[in-house]
């Protein structure tokens, strides 16, 4: 296991979700973040079933700027409730998670 992370966010707009990936890796706390969509999303959203068409965000960082992340995202983020998932990467190339680590303060 290492400390690294994937947290996903989504976004409104792909304007949102470069404003996002832009700002987290400028402050030091993402190595990288990739965009991805636009995708379809269905959700519950104050009792009712909601769709949207959004951006997901795969954001490389470390455990260490987690919480950082999380912070920055409800600061920039439109939504009243943003999706904040962390995943631990338990293992990859010793190259690429040295840069991760590198790359984030």
């Amino acid at each position: 296991m290492t400390d690294k992370r994937l947290i996903m966010t989504t976004a409104s707009s792909r304007d949102e979700a470069n404003t996002i990936a832009s700002e987290l890796v400028s402050r030091h706390l993402a190595a990288c973040v990739n965009i991805l969509g636009p995708i379809s999303s269905v959700y519950r959203w104050k009792g009712e079933v909601e769709s949207s068409e959004e951006f997901l965000l795969l954001i490389k960082s470390t455990e260490a700027q987690s919480i950082p992340i999380q912070a920055a995202i409800r600061e920039i983020h439109s939504y009243e409730v943003p999706e904040l998932i962390s995943f631990t990467i338990e293992s990859g190339s010793d190259s690429y998670l040295n840069w991760i680590a590198a790359s984030v303060r």
